[in-house]
């Protein structure tokens, strides 16, 4: 029997295409291998810098007091900055570290003077105020 290509090009993508992706169950119904296979790289991680537990606890911690909005707005401002050139990067840490210790008043008035300056006035700012160094990776 010869089907026209018509009828049968469809048919072989349907057995070609790959079964839908079924949702993953709630944590408490992963099998032990799904489990191990999600916390592995953090395992890794953990085990391989003794020198960064304390941080990578208390940004654990930190994730958990967050609302869903402020994850949200986190996940957002991690992707913005992988995207950054390392002078924006530079910028950006300068900025913010600037900023923690400000009033929301304080920090609006600190953007608006950041937006007003020039490129150079950028690079003299942030060359007196440079960010703190970063713990290591």
């Amino acid at each position: 029997m010869n089907l026209p290509l018509k009828l049968l090009l469809p048919l072989l993508l349907c057995v070609a295409a790959p079964v839908a992706a079924q949702p993953l169950p709630e944590w408490e119904q992963l099998t032990p291998a799904q489990r191990e296979t999600l916390i592995a790289p953090l395992r890794d991680r953990w085990n391989d810098s003794p020198e960064r537990r304390q941080r990578m606890y208390e940004h654990a911690r930190g994730w958990q007091q967050m609302t869903p909005e402020q994850r949200v707005q986190a996940r957002r401002g991690m992707h913005r900055f992988e995207h950054m050139s390392p002078e924006q990067r530079r910028d950006a840490q300068a900025l913010y570290a600037r900023m923690r210790g400000m009033d929301k008043n304080q920090r609006q008035q600190l953007r608006e003077q950041w937006k007003a300056m020039t490129a150079e006035q950028r690079r003299q700012w942030v060359q007196d105020n440079p960010p703190p160094p970063r713990p290591p990776h």
